[in-house]
């Protein structure tokens, strides 16, 4: 397939997807967040606008990264929670708690199909760990 098929390919829907996302926070002090994010996730800086108060960082997802904005003052937000799927959601959660981050209550399970655990960073946001229980089995029931 050449690069202007694949591109093509990409570009999807009625409002011509890219092929990738860029999920934005809010938080207090950019560079803190972004130590966190790198060493406790194993995020990748892509860039940085200090002078905006901006950075992005690459997720081990493809196409999706991580925006994080600097606000004078936070205030987490309802709504769309990052959910990164993960083989071992035990060991997963072992290395964040280890490391001080603050989980939502226990693992929950919705039996034969997914573990999942929320978790909070340094500003409140939420995000979330989950496991498929049958890799053959699709979680957007197709």
């Amino acid at each position: 397939m050449s690069l202007d098929q694949s591109s093509a390919a990409q570009q999807t829907g009625p409002i011509g997807y890219a092929g990738h996302m860029t999920a934005a926070i809010g938080v207090s002090d950019m560079e803190r967040s972004r130590s966190w994010f790198q060493e406790l996730l194993g995020f990748e800086p892509i860039y940085t606008l200090a002078e905006w108060g901006w950075c992005e960082l690459r997720t081990p997802i493809p196409g999706v990264n991580l925006g994080i904005g600097q606000e004078e003052t936070v205030t987490p937000r309802g709504g769309a929670t990052l959910t990164f799927g993960v083989t071992d959601i035990a060991a997963a959660r072992g290395h964040l708690e280890r490391n001080g981050v603050r989980f939502d209550g226990d693992t929950r399970e919705i039996e034969g199909m997914v573990r999942l655990a929320t978790f909070y960073d340094l500003d409140g946001n939420s995000f979330m760990l989950a496991q498929r229980l049958d890799a053959d089995q699709d979680p957007r029931g197709g």
